[in-house]
């Protein structure tokens, strides 16, 4: 029964990468004006956001340079109710602070090239440290940092494409409490590397009408070396769960395909649409190594047995002015996780988000972009089988933003 605890416990590192990259928090916060709009990106050549969105409408920016950056820090919390219980639990996460940098330039006139610097997922999580879920998680912490060179070039008036290196960063800390008979504690942390990239085609048929495809591959997170920590262990335990270790695992995170519509119905006000499809299927089951193994300390091998989800967006945006754009979004983001394996790390639910966004100008080519995410974790029964842990969950997320951009 320990082993099988334990090997939940290393499971947790893995499990909250890919909850904060979606059905969790998918963190697109990578350019304010797209998050008000819905968090729709592909079929928008908004200048140098673009090389995250889709490089392939980079090219179709109107300047011949374009600078962006911000910032978008995350209020959430997560609640818990017991099953056949009156217990409850709420968890006290510190605030997120995803941020972006951008900046592009044209070459030549059908070519421009720029790189992007942004946290595409992220996540902090606290639970209290004596709360009823502690021997499956009490804090777990995931930072990363993705830069990204990107070329884009315009075939035509019509027709643009580009691609980019992606190039991750990341670390991950995580802690709990472990069970009877050890009643100790637990602490692990890693950092990776990993390479992939980025691809989009940008179509834009007539005036009013612009569409866009992207596609961000597949990445294998590699955790080498990982630190592993045992505290507070009785004294005839110290030999099997040591003070310091190692551990390495491969972290395969999902490919997505993303794909939308805009359409210019007047001067002032235009509508969009776009589908984002994460290819969870990638996340079948999960292997941790343990470079010292011993009787009592052994690999872990298990399944997670995720689906593929469909994440629908619904934007407006209403130029009220030469110097003022709002915009406004809705979108459905469904969990991919398996009902069997639900964990308490990030709390994925179903999920219904808002968004609103407000641009000013002040100055010709001068852009103050401000947004607000808000996300309603739809009430769920959930249980993770192997620790026969079982509840109600809700979460909420609050998510403002501002950022700036500069194009001449």
């Amino acid at each position: 029964m320990f082993m099988r605890k334990l090997a939940s416990l290393l499971l947790l590192l893995v499990f909250v990468v890919y909850e904060s990259m979606a059905g969790g928090y998918q963190v697109r916060l990578q350019g304010q004006k797209q998050t008000g709009i819905g968090l729709i990106g592909t079929p928008f050549a908004f200048g140098a956001s673009s090389i995250f969105y889709n490089p392939g409408s980079l090219s179709f920016m109107k300047d011949n340079y374009s600078f962006s950056g911000g910032i978008s820090p995350i209020f959430s919390n997560a609640i818990f109710r017991a099953s056949n219980s009156d217990y409850t639990a709420t968890t006290d996460n510190p605030t997120g602070t995803p941020f972006y940098f951008y900046g592009a330039g044209k070459v030549i006139d059908e070519m421009t090239i720029g790189i992007g610097v942004y946290t595409p997922f992220g996540s902090s999580v606290s639970w209290d440290p004596n709360w009823m879920g502690r021997y499956l998680i009490q804090d777990i912490s995931l930072q990363t940092i993705f830069i990204q060179p990107t070329v884009s070039y315009k075939l035509n008036d019509k027709v643009g494409i580009g691609a980019g290196l992606t190039i991750a960063t990341g670390s991950v800390e995580l802690s709990r409490a472990l069970p009877s008979p050890v009643n100790g504690h637990f602490n692990m942390e890693g950092n990776t590397v990993a390479l992939g990239f980025n691809a989009g085609v940008y179509f834009n048929p007539i005036e009013p009408l612009k569409i866009g495809v992207d596609y961000r591959s597949k990445m294998t997170m590699k955790i080498d070396n990982g630190n592993t920590a045992f505290t507070e262990i009785p004294q005839s335990l110290v030999d099997y769960f040591p003070a310091s270790g190692n551990f390495s695992a491969d972290l395969p995170l999902p490919a997505n395909l993303d794909a939308g519509i805009a359409y210019d119905f007047s001067d002032k006000f235009t509508l969009a649409a776009e589908m984002n499809l994460v290819f969870w299927s990638a996340y079948d089951s999960l292997i941790i190594d343990f470079k010292e193994n011993n009787e009592r300390l052994a690999d872990a091998r298990s399944p997670r047995e995720y689906k593929n989800s469909l994440i629908l967006r619904l934007g407006g945006e209403y130029r009220i002015s030469d110097k003022l754009t709002a915009r406004a979004g809705v979108y459905y983001d469904p969990t991919p996780t398996n009902e069997k394996y639900f964990s308490p790390e990030t709390v994925s639910l179903n999920t219904i988000a808002f968004t609103f966004g407000l641009s000013f100008m002040p100055v010709e080519g001068l852009s103050i972009d401000l947004s607000y995410l808000q996300l309603e974790g739809m009430e769920d029964d959930r249980s993770y089988e192997p620790d026969n842990f079982s509840g109600t969950y809700k979460a909420r997320t609050f998510i403002p933003g501002i950022g700036v951009s500069y194009n001449f």
